[in-house]
């Protein structure tokens, strides 16, 4: 365990490279191979991009299968070039129901990269609309329509620095279907397929080692990825798993979230657990008796905006009102309902326990993931034999958590492709929360200093949360 002392001073010292690397990269420094149609205008969303439309007869391919590739020019927030290569991939995938679905993963290709392992990467877009995909907001010239994965891009650069090739897939699928957990961990793990058959990144194996990590909603992709790993996809060759701010159980964060400054979260849910991919079949029959006119309309708003729009809309509103839906506090009992949300709860089954080890952080105090739960998920995967790791920050928030517990994740990363992780369950608790000025680029200034004044101001259990949010829509629309 590296010394909280230790760890802060590794962020810094990662970030600062980041800065310094994108404050030099200037878009003339991008060699002409790698600018292709994408940097010459904007990129379409993917609803107009034909990229996204898989090709007649694709349900006939085995799942992790490459329909469509393409070059793209990858930035920073959108803005400053990313001088990478970068690669994107339509591949076959599977809905809840088993039906053939089609989605996108982004990759990453570093300077002189480790070609025989890649990290698979599970951004936290908590939206059900597909604008919010990061495949479209990690393009050059793309409106930056997700702040919460351009943020996480920062993270997402750490990786490259390290050496390693990136993929960061639309686990959501084409539907963009936020929070039905077994969805997006076979969205995950198609990915990873996909990735590794890709003859153009020059892996030099056809069986790469992966770790695959993510946070908040990432965690929701990466925790059942992990789970889901030894039954669907048992071929990979899976190092590790790192997942922070776990939603480990939906109903519990529903009800943790109900009513407070998070509760923008529930819209976006209700419709993705609804989408057609997803639970649709079993939940629209119920959401349309007992769903009011007032909130369908919500619902519906939530269905083409992102996290942070979504989170003001629907800021300190109840799931349970009346006026939203018809069966008031007895929402959750519904028999359908009911069992919908049990199959979104990690760790029930020991037929879907992961076999690679698992580092879990959590802030105690997190006030929008339940710790409990998180808890409750580490205790059974260890009960039924899992190696995990599992460590709590007492201090700080859920944002600062992310960033505070980015050197742990690196080094539990690093450990998991050395095969040094330790065997069987562990725990420790950490109390730094500290999250020092980072050196900007001149470039980045504008921007980036509104999104350090969120993660700065938050302080302990991240109280100042309408500020912040005030200050992403800022960012949003600079």
């Amino acid at each position: 365990m590296v010394s909280s002392g230790s760890s802060v001073r590794l962020m810094i010292t990662a970030f600062v490279a980041l800065m310094l690397s994108l404050a030099y990269a200037r878009p003339a420094a991008l060699p002409v191979a790698h600018m292709p149609y994408e940097a010459r205008g904007l990129p379409k969303a993917p609803s107009d991009d034909p990229f996204y439309q898989p090709p007649a007869g694709f349900e006939s391919e085995i799942p992790g299968t490459i329909l469509r590739q393409r070059e793209i020019s990858v930035a920073f927030l959108g803005l400053i070039p990313d001088p990478v290569e970068a690669y994107q991939l339509l591949y076959r995938t599977t809905a809840i129901n088993g039906s053939a679905i089609a989605t996108v993963t982004t990759i990453f290709k570093p300077t002189n990269p480790k070609t025989d392992r890649f990290v698979s990467f599970h951004t936290a877009y908590d939206s059900s609309a597909s604008i919010c995909d990061p495949s479209y907001n990690y393009q050059l010239g793309a409106a930056q329509t997700d702040i919460i994965s351009s943020a996480e891009q920062l993270i997402l650069q750490s990786y490259l620095l390290l050496g390693y090739i990136v993929a960061s897939p639309d686990y959501e699928g084409p539907d963009t279907a936020f929070g039905p957990g077994r969805l997006a961990g076979m969205g995950v793990l198609d990915n990873m397929r996909a990735v590794s058959s890709f003859d153009v990144l020059g892996l030099s194996s056809a069986k790469p080692m992966i770790v695959g990590t993510g946070y908040s909603g990432g965690a929701i992709a990466t925790g059942w990825a992990a789970s889901l790993q030894p039954s669907y996809a048992p071929e990979l060759d899976i190092k590790g798993w790192a997942q922070g701010g776990t939603p480990a159980n939906l109903t519990g964060v529903l009800e943790f979230i109900n009513d407070t400054p998070f509760s923008g979260f529930i819209p976006p849910a209700i419709a993705g657990l609804s989408y057609p991919s997803a639970y649709g079949a079993q939940l629209n029959p119920i959401l349309n008796k007992v769903v009011t006119s007032k909130g369908q309309s919500i619902i519906d708003k939530s269905k083409t905006t992102c996290a942070v729009e979504d989170l003001l809309n629907f800021a300190d509103q109840s799931l349970f009102s009346t006026s939203f839906q018809s069966l008031g506090d007895s929402l959750l009992y519904e028999a359908t309902i009911q069992s919908v949300l049990k199959q979104c709860t990690m760790g029930v089954a020991k037929e879907e326990t992961p076999t690679a080890p698992v580092f879990v952080y959590h802030a105690s105090q997190d006030e929008i993931i339940p710790y409990a739960n998180a808890l409750t998920m580490v205790d059974s995967w260890c009960n039924y034999g899992a190696d995990v790791k599992f460590t709590t920050f007492a201090n700080g928030g859920h944002a600062t958590t992310e960033v505070v517990g980015l050197p742990d994740t690196i080094n539990f990363v690093e450990s998991a492709f050395a095969g040094t992780t330790q065997s069987g369950c562990s725990s420790n608790t950490e109390l730094a929360n500290i999250l020092n000025p980072i050196a900007l680029g001149v470039e980045l200034e504008p921007i980036l200093t509104k999104l350090l004044e969120v993660f700065t101001t938050v302080g302990t259990g991240d109280s100042k949360v309408k500020q912040n949010l005030t200050v992403l829509k800022d960012v949003v629309t600079w």
